[in-house]
């Protein structure tokens, strides 16, 4: 069964960032599940992932533009540390979720004072050239569920 729109694809990956591994799901055990055509993943790795069926292994790489788009050096905001969903203080470079009126977003923490933190909200993999090695585990219809709420549900339900 090949790729394509509106059907569950399961893959194993490792993210790669110059020649260091971000990520690495092949470690956390679980492929990845999402429902192709729905926007569960970047829109470039859902095209190079068309018509790769089971067993397909694929190296991909995707320019920031194609990735998490470009670093827009303006986008520095101070918070409030109340906002921050982890509630020990943050360190410089740390990556830390905010709450915003769109629900939670990553940040990266720019400098710590002793009542805000100053933080980048571009998406902490914008500006890079990624490298994906993508192996397909799973390629199947959806179930009725799933399509109705356009998402992949994981084994045990839910896979958000």
């Amino acid at each position: 069964m090949l790729i394509e729109k509106d059907k569950v694809v399961g893959f194993h990956y490792r993210l790669y960032e110059e020649g260091e591994v971000l990520e690495d799901s092949y470690q956390d055990g679980q492929p990845v599940l999402y429902l192709q055509g729905h926007n569960g993943i970047l829109d470039a790795l859902e095209g190079e992932l068309a018509g790769k069926q089971v067993g397909d292994k694929v190296d991909i790489t995707l320019t920031a533009e194609q990735a998490y788009g470009v670093r827009n050096p303006d986008a520095v905001e101070r918070i409030p540390l109340k906002y921050l969903l982890e509630k020990k203080k943050p360190k410089k470079d740390q990556i830390v979720r905010v709450n915003t009126q769109n629900g939670p977003k990553e940040v990266v923490v720019l400098k710590v004072g002793r009542f805000n933190v100053d933080v980048d909200t571009n998406h902490p993999l914008a500006g890079k050239t990624l490298w994906f090695d993508i192996e397909i585990t799973e390629v199947r219809d959806p179930t009725e569920e799933e399509l109705s709420h356009g998402h992949a549900h994981g084994a045990g339900g839910h896979q958000h």
